[in-house]
């Protein structure tokens, strides 16, 4: 493991040979090994983390098996924010095993009903300058104060929690250069949507998108916390803001002026991956069709269509700002008797603003229904759309059967844009909507840290609360020196860890039991997988492009190893999955040729020969298929400290070796 330094730059007093980006300062500042050029592994500082219950819980198990007393990280926090609809003892045996881990390991705990993780961190702990790691892959929210935030998998954030560096390649920086202001009910949610509009989906892998220009200071921090939230499904390594006035402003607002430190672009940086020009003023209303945040057309476009159900929060808009402008457009008015309207407040700050503010008033007088702060409907956790319902949602995703309902038709939408079809019973341009009440930000917030409970002194007096939902991890052994098996399955692009691990109130409640959620792998689009990886004793995955694109969920690639699934052979692959299955000790393997990808098919026996001394001389894999006598060679791209890793059979091994070393 890297050796961390103790002592922070300070950027402003920086003295370097040439201009940098936001994002080369916080990296290079930050950077304990490696060489910060594109495509060069680096061992990042991190400052931060957070976990959340659904992917936490796992973090927490990963880390106490590391055998330190306490975290090492500046800050670590463990939020309750995914499984909060408590129908059994599942998700309540979480919370109180987090809240026991917290209290004993040194981190903050954000208790239920506290807000969403990104939403609480942004307000009460994030700073600029800073790194964050976060087991979700929202992580990015907190570059809209100037960090450089990265969502990992929960191994990665074990392990960053345990003093380790977190090791990635370095990205190419792109410049997205705004100008001019945003006009009326036009939102930074439709600034993000432009941006997957012309990036797509898989545009942004090993990329940072870093926002420049005059027009990022006509942002506050909560639109801009929108647009990095949001970045995330670009495939963007993560997404940035200067920490400018605006900053200080906001966390002014938030009573920690303190934390505040100016982090901007120097004049003349280069931006090693080019720039894209937004002109904010030709902006207009933007929505996302099912079932892609990239599927990008103008409201205009879907003028007449009809939902039955809009829903308005998620870590993406569910801030003061976001809900009070929602209030100023309801105010007066009523939600149209054929449509279903939910508001879900981001965090506990935010439904105490609004109840002071006079929104929740309004939205309730409306004819709103109100949840609790917390993830929700984002993540199939109720609110569940009618059968072959139309949904509009602000949130970031909207996959197919991510909402609870395989045959929902889910749009993203801007807050304004979800608050204007709400009125009308159908989608419509929200700037016709006139007599609007106009948001004003009140000069200080009231922080409501009630349910942020923080860690003990003595953390060897706390006894850890094990539920019987509380499973062991999973052991795994080393690498062989050669595989055999059938392919269990095969598909094609954009693979969502959605898909590989479905979510939803049923599935949720078993993230701490890797012997129950292995049951619903692939199960919405193959069932019958997990018994038939059972049946193979194990086997391989064919993918297309962008295989294991959306959530940072480990359990995509902890379960599958389970099951006995030792590699992956996919077109491309998606950053954080990919880190995550060589954390488990799944091999990622790249066609070559894509032609190659025609060549197998499900149930062809496959084999690997000499794949142990290939990994170790950093060769290309070899390929047999032994049911046809064709052969062919793969691309296996990892840097030495993975190899290391792959060998040692997953992370947790490789590092319990090291630390067995040091």
């Amino acid at each position: 493991m890297a050796r961390r330094r103790s002592k922070k730059t300070p950027f402003r007093k920086r003295v370097v040979a040439k201009p940098q980006t936001v994002a080369e300062k916080i990296l290079q500042a930050h950077c304990l090994a490696g060489e910060c050029h594109p495509g060069q592994e680096i061992a990042l500082r991190i400052d931060q983390t957070l976990t959340q219950d659904a992917t936490g819980t796992m973090a927490w198990l990963q880390f106490e098996a590391l055998g330190l007393p306490r975290v090492r990280t500046q800050l670590s926090v463990s939020y309750v924010d995914h499984n909060t609809l408590q129908t059994g003892f599942e998700n309540a045996d979480d919370h109180a095993f987090l809240q026991s881990m917290a209290r004993k390991y040194g981190a903050v705990f954000s208790r239920p009903g506290n807000g969403i993780c990104h939403q609480v961190h942004l307000e009460r702990f994030g700073k600029p300058g800073a790194t964050l790691l976060g087991s979700d892959s929202h992580t990015p929210t907190g570059g809209g104060l100037g960090m450089i935030a990265i969502g990992a998998g929960g191994l990665d954030v074990a392990a960053a929690m345990g003093g380790a560096a977190y090791y990635f390649s370095y990205p190419h920086i792109v410049k997205i250069h705004l100008t001019g202001r945003l006009s009326k009910n036009v939102s930074a949610k439709d600034i993000i949507l432009e941006v997957l509009r012309r990036l797509s989906v898989k545009g942004g892998v090993g990329k940072i998108l870093e926002y420049a220009g005059p027009g990022v200071h006509t942002l506050t921090v909560p639109e801009r916390a929108t647009i990095t939230n949001m970045g995330a499904e670009t495939g963007a390594t993560t997404s940035v803001f200067p920490a400018d006035e605006v900053t200080r402003a906001f966390l002014k607002y938030q009573r920690r002026e303190n934390d505040f430190q100016r982090v901007e672009a120097d004049p003349g940086a280069d931006y090693s991956g080019g720039e894209i020009a937004i002109d904010l003023s030709r902006l207009e209303p933007l929505a996302a069709r099912p079932h892609s945040p990239d599927a990008v057309v103008p409201v205009r476009e879907l003028k007449g269509t009809r939902p039955q159900q809009i829903v308005i929060g998620s870590c993406t808009n569910s801030s003061l700002q976001d809900l009070s402008t929602v209030a100023g457009i309801l105010a007066g008015r009523h939600v149209h008797p054929e449509v279903s309207l939910v508001i879900n407040p981001g965090s506990q700050q935010v439904l105490k603003a609004i109840a002071q503010n006079g929104s929740l008033a309004s939205l309730i007088a409306s004819g709103a229904r109100i949840l609790e702060p917390a993830c929700g409907a984002c993540i199939g956790m109720g609110q569940a759309p009618c059968s072959g319902a139309i949904s509009l949602r602000t949130f970031n995703r909207n996959f197919k059967g991510r909402s609870g309902t395989e045959d929902a038709q889910v749009y993203l939408v801007s807050p304004e844009t979800a608050a204007a079809a709400a009125l009308a019973g159908e989608i419509t341009d929200p700037r016709r909507i006139q007599g609007i009440k106009k948001f004003v930000m009140p000069k200080k917030a009231e922080p409501s840290d009630s349910l942020l409970v923080k860690p003990a002194t003595a953390g060897s007096q706390v006894k850890i609360v094990r539920g019987p939902n509380i499973k062991p991890l999973p052991q795994f052994g080393p690498l062989r020196a050669e595989e055999q098996g059938k392919v269990l399955a095969k598909f094609g692009d954009n693979i969502t860890t959605d898909d590989i691990m479905p979510a939803g109130a049923h599935i949720l409640p078993l993230r701490s039991n890797i012997i129950a959620i292995s049951e619903y792998i692939f199960d919405g689009i193959d069932h019958g997988f997990s018994a038939r990886a059972k049946a193979e004793n194990g086997g391989y995955v064919i993918g297309g492009d962008n295989y294991g694109q959306g959530s940072s969920r480990e359990h995509a690639a902890l379960a599958p190893r389970y099951l006995g699934v030792r590699a992956v052979l996919a077109k491309s692959f998606a950053r954080i999955h990919l880190a995550n299955l060589i954390n488990f000790g799944i091999l990622p393997l790249t066609f070559i040729n894509p032609e190659d990808y025609a060549k197998v098919e499900k149930g062809h026996p496959l084999t690997l020969p000499d794949l142990k001394a290939r990994i170790v001389a950093g060769q290309k894999l070899l390929v047999k298929n032994e049911s046809n006598g064709q052969e062919w060679e793969m691309d296996c791209i990892l840097s030495a400290r993975q190899r290391e890793i792959l060998i040692a059979g997953g992370t947790l091994n490789y590092l319990k070796q090291a630390l067995a070393s040091a």
